[in-house]
Order: structure tokens, then C-alpha cells, then sequence
């Protein structure tokens, strides 16, 4: 319930955590937050253990040596590419897009979906002239949403997802929406079973929003029609994070698996 630095993750908070994946039965799973590849390879042993099996899993090298993108997935991506050289001008400077970027393309069939998986800039500074790192998160979503325009086609499907650190009415998220008039992709509608739509509760002040999000093409909007996303609000998420995690089932079938999240 505290920050205790170099401290590890409570076994509790584990094993909550652990519960909230097996539930959301993923056929890939996008994380934020993960430390080094011995944690990931730790988190993946353990849901084997449990009867969750993720035969494949990688991490994005980037700047940040203690905060990655990782991913754990039951089918092989075609190609898995880390984008850790991402930068943008901030202050008469080069900054480097702390987290990268993770990149993942499957196939299902002839349809091809390619994974963008994002984590931006928290609200922490100690920049006077960038409050709560506005400016930084900008920067970085600019150097991402560009990349990304780089890296599609007209007519594909893929997804960008993550945690953004920010609201949907914020630059970084409008930033992804489109550049200029050019469009990128749609927010996709995301509720709990109350109906409520936050993701991240900031407990210093009882401050509940969205944070985390899930933008998907143009192309795959229109396959999606009126499907929403899913935000999971059972017992063991408030345990397992201060976030919670969001889930999109697709009109596809991944390799041999029969799940399409």
C-alpha cells in the first residue's frame, strides 16, 4: 500500500495480479510497468504453473532501464520489433521516448493485425516549466504516432494500446487520433460492468480517470461496429494495481488458438 524503493512486489499483490490474467484469458497480453526480462520470465512461469500457459513473451529495450513494455502471447508473432530509438525536441534538446515502443504483427488467416503497445510519460516532474510533464507526454506521443504512420498501410488492421498517463481529450491522445487531417485511428468505448469508465485511481486524492486506452484503425473500426471494450472491476484488480486493465475481443482467430483478444 506504500512505495518502498528497491522493496519488491508483495507476494499478495502477486497473486492478485495472477488471478486478474488468468480471468482476462488473453490470447496476448500487453504490460506496462514490467521490470527486467527476470521478472517477466518470473510472471510467465507462474501463470504456467497455475494452468496459463504463454508459450512466447518478449521485453522492449528503451531508455528507461526499469519500466518496460513486455508481452506475453500463445501464438507466435510473424515479427516482434522493439522501437527503442524513438526521440523528439523537447526544450532545445533530443529526449529520448522513455519506453519505446513494442510492436507486434500476427496473422490470422489473410488478415494480418499488427500490436502497437505504448507507455508514456507519467505526470511526474521536476521541471517548473513542464507541469505535470504535459509537454514531455506530447513529445512523445508525436514521435510515436509518427513512427506508426511509417509503419501501416491504408486499409490495415492494428491496434495501439497502453498506458498514456493521460485523458482522451489531451494532446497526446489527439495526437494519436490523427495528424492533420490525415486520420490514425478511433478510442474505442470501454466500461465496467457498472458501467464506469475510469482505469486509474490516484489515491492521494480519491482522483478516479482513464488513463489507459485502446486505439484501433480506421480499417478495423469499421469490422468492430458497435463492440466495446471491456474494463475488469473484479475483487482482485484493486489488489494487483493501481490501474486497471482493459480488454478488446476481436473478429479473428490468432493462429490455432481459439480466443481473439
Amino acid at each position: 500500500g506504500v512505495f518502498r524503493r528497491g522493496y519488491p512486489k508483495p507476494e499478495a499483490e502477486k497473486s492478485a495480479l495472477r488471478a486478474v490474467i488468468r480471468s482476462l484469458n488473453a490470447d496476448v497480453l500487453v504490460l506496462q510497468e514490467m521490470g527486467t526480462s527476470s521478472y517477466l520470465e518470473e510472471l510467465q512461469r507462474d501463470l504456467s504453473t497455475e494452468g496459463l500457459h504463454y508459450a512466447h513473451a518478449g521485453l522492449v529495450k528503451a531508455a528507461d532501464a526499469d519500466r518496460h513494455l513486455a508481452f506475453l502471447s500463445r501464438v507466435a508473432p510473424e515479427q516482434v520489433t522493439e522501437h527503442g530509438d524513438l526521440a523528439f525536441n523537447y526544450f532545445g534538446q533530443r529526449e529520448p521516448v522513455k519506453r519505446g515502443m513494442l510492436e507486434l504483427r500476427l496473422r490470422s488467416g489473410q488478415q494480418r493485425l499488427v500490436l502497437f503497445g505504448v507507455h508514456l510519460k507519467s505526470r511526474y516532474t521536476d521541471r517548473p516549466d513542464d507541469p505535470e510533464s504535459k509537454l514531455r507526454r506530447a513529445g512523445e506521443a508525436v514521435a510515436i504516432r509518427d513512427r506508426i504512420f511509417q509503419r501501416v498501410g491504408d486499409n490495415e488492421w492494428y491496434v495501439i494500446l497502453g498506458d498514456f498517463n493521460d485523458v482522451k481529450s489531451s494532446r497526446p491522445i489527439q495526437a494519436m487520433l490523427r495528424r492533420g487531417k490525415t486520420p490514425l485511428s478511433f478510442l474505442t468505448v470501454a466500461a465496467d460492468t457498472r458501467g464506469e469508465a475510469w482505469t486509474y485511481r490516484f489515491a492521494r486524492d480519491d482522483v478516479y480517470s482513464r488513463v489507459d486506452h485502446i486505439l484501433v484503425s480506421p480499417a478495423l473500426q469499421d469490422a468492430l461496429g458497435t463492440r466495446r471494450a471491456e474494463i475488469l472491476d473484479q475483487a482482485e484488480v484493486g489488489v494487483a494495481s493501481d490501474h486497471r486493465p482493459v480488454k478488446l475481443t476481436l473478429p479473428l482467430t490468432l493462429g490455432e488458438q481459439t480466443g481473439r483478444r
